[in-house]
């Protein structure tokens, strides 16, 4: 659905050390900024981190991101815990769907990211 998602962070260096071990677990690489763009091609989805000025940093978005199974989003939880994050909901099943499995962390913006699996 999405070509690329980008926040606009106010310590780049700081974001990455969450992102790349977190979003690594689902396969997908979190890229510096937009200038990466070209260096990875068009063919997947990029997850871009731009270091911004604190007026127009991205806090508090919601982004969830699918995983293949549940033992997926126990792994991205602990990855993302164990690279700084913020728990905001242990991994378990929610009142969205009878197997909808879900985790919640906050990256070091207050962004509230979500991994599910609806298996």
């Amino acid at each position: 659905m999405f070509d690329h998602v980008l926040l606009n962070v106010s310590n780049r260096k700081e974001s990455m050390k969450f992102y790349t071990p977190a979003l690594q677990i689902l396969g997908i690489k979190a890229l510096y900024d937009q200038n990466a763009y070209t260096a990875y091609g068009t063919d997947s989805f990029h997850f871009w981190l731009r270091e911004s000025d604190k007026k127009v940093v991205t806090r508090k978005a919601h982004l969830a991101f699918s995983a293949s199974s549940r033992k997926q989003v126990d792994e991205f939880y602990q990855a993302a815990l164990a690279a700084g994050g913020e728990s905001n909901g242990a991994p378990g099943l929610r009142e969205y769907g009878p197997t909808y499995y879900a985790a919640y962390v906050l990256d070091f913006e207050g962004n509230n990211i979500e991994v599910v699996c609806n298996k």
